[in-house]
């Protein structure tokens, strides 16, 4: 498995090995010691999630308060998007920039991001389905998102697909909003609980 750190500290990008033959395919799209070894932390499976999305279908900016926030590891067996994660840690060398990989049924890469950072998708084609771990529950009091379309973030949505966004995400504040209402988690706080879960 091939592992490439993004732009943005805490995201990596792993592209596995796929073994075909004319009966179909096998590979190994997540491997706990190939992620550990790339983070430095380890990765304690608490939840595991699933959507369908039709082309179009825009979901995020999604994160969760630090601590104990929720770091994700998103992989798409079938269809493909564009996965987009920003940096939204106030205080970051990197806050309110961006990286983007493109998850598909091709490559059948899969990215990490960090408790802390924040997470988007759209959907390229019909009948796209991710599938994400999580290493925490999903805990409504600490969920929050800001605006996937925020004009100061410019994300790199295709200008050809037009997006379909859920009600609570059309309603998200800026990520200049979200730091104004004291929504986002600090770099010091994120940097503190990183060091804390550290591998020996």
């Amino acid at each position: 498995m091939q592992v490439r750190p993004l732009r943005i500290s805490g995201a990596f990008e792993f592209t596995p090995v796929v073994h075909g033959d004319p009966r179909g395919f096998f590979l190994e799209w997540f491997k706990a010691d190939v992620l550990e070894a790339a983070t430095g932390r380890p990765f304690a499976l608490r939840q595991a999630n699933h959507s369908l999305s039709a082309r179009g279908v825009l979901r995020g900016i999604h994160a969760t308060a630090v601590p104990p926030g929720q770091a994700k590891y998103v992989y798409c067996p079938r269809g493909a998007v564009l996965d987009v994660m920003v940096d939204i840690r106030v205080g970051s060398p990197t806050f309110g920039e961006w990286d983007a990989v493109q998850l598909d049924e091709v490559d059948r890469r899969a990215v990490y991001l960090a408790e802390g950072l924040g997470h988007a998708f759209l959907s390229l084609r019909d009948d796209t389905t991710v599938t994400y771990l999580c290493t925490a529950s999903y805990n409504p009091s600490g969920d929050f998102g800001t605006h996937p379309l925020d004009a100061d973030l410019d994300l790199p949505w295709p200008a050809d697909i037009a997006p379909a966004l859920s009600q609570k995400d059309a309603a998200a504040p800026t990520l200049r909003e979200a730091q104004d209402q004291g929504l986002l988690p600090t770099y010091a706080e994120c940097q503190a609980f990183y060091e804390r879960s550290r591998l020996p």
